[in-house]
């Protein structure tokens, strides 16, 4: 019998051990993606947002890499003030 079946995705990856890397995962592509929209709708490029960051090229491209989580909370805020929008962060139930 699967122990599995009943239960929900997150029950699942919390069994395997998984849950934490899953959710930044997911939540870091959703991330990248928001930038990577928001400086195409303003047609900057990444050379752009870099001198507008104040920071590398390299940066910019760990910011839209949807695989590296380890972006900080400082890069995106540094993001969000050169693409003149807010950021906003929002727990769920």
């Amino acid at each position: 019998m699967n122990k599995h079946i009943g239960s929900d995705f997150d029950d699942f990856l919390e069994d395997e051990g998984t849950r934490e890397e899953a959710t930044a995962a997911a939540v870091k592509r959703v991330i990248a993606w928001q930038f990577a929209q928001a400086m195409k709708a303003n047609k900057i490029s990444k050379t752009e947002m870099a001198a507008r960051m104040h920071t590398s090229r390299m940066v910019v491209n760990r910011l839209l890499d949807e695989n590296d989580t380890g972006v900080t909370l400082a890069t995106l805020a540094r993001a969000s003030v050169a693409l003149g929008t807010s950021l906003r962060f929002e727990l769920g139930s």
